[in-house]
């Protein structure tokens, strides 16, 4: 059995990414500092948002991701907020480039945090999760990331095939709020 590498940032980030360094040293925590040139570098979160879209019948919309992490596994609709993007904008062009659907209506749900390992590499987020209301099923179709979409009914859905904690309990918050 091959065992893989850890993906957490101390073990992954090497050199200072402003001199070259290899002096930059983690502090085990959430921050590195180059002890050549000063530069200090924090872990922080990144935003991602995903979007809780019910039809009339009050099923789910799920889509089915394309890539890893977690490819062919059901996902909310989102992504990650761009820098200088609002994670309204955000979710709204996301919903727009994955689906081709316009969202006419938003609320704010609740935001859970999440590690997103991509390229050998841990990006922590806070996933922001938002009601929205679309104007029109009518041209929804696949783009982007995603592979596919289904409508599934709250009792239906396999949690153990949804793509991460977070999004998992994006939907049980919401399922419990509207009760």
């Amino acid at each position: 059995m091959i065992k893989e590498k850890s993906t957490q940032p101390g073990d992954v980030i090497k050199y200072c990414p402003k001199c070259g360094s290899k002096e930059f040293i983690f502090d085990g925590s959430r921050s590195f500092k180059c002890s050549t040139c000063g530069f200090h570098f924090f872990i922080n979160s990144s935003a991602a948002v995903a979007a809780v879209i019910v039809n009339e019948k009050g099923e789910v919309l799920l889509t089915r991701r394309a890539f890893n992490p977690g490819k062919g596994m059901l996902d909310l609709p989102g992504g990650f907020v761009d820098p200088m993007e609002s994670a309204e904008s955000a979710i709204k062009r996301e919903i727009k480039e994955e689906l081709n659907l316009d969202i006419e209506e938003m609320q704010y749900l609740i935001s859970y945090p999440n590690e997103y390992v991509f390229s050998g590499f841990s990006v922590f987020t806070t996933d922001l999760g938002f009601l929205c209301k679309v104007k029109s099923f009518e041209k929804m179709h696949v783009e982007d990331d995603v592979s596919g979409y289904e409508f599934i009914k709250e009792n239906d859905i396999n949690f153990d095939e949804i793509s991460s904690k977070s999004i998992g309990d994006i939907l049980k918050f919401y399922f419990r709020e509207r009760k």
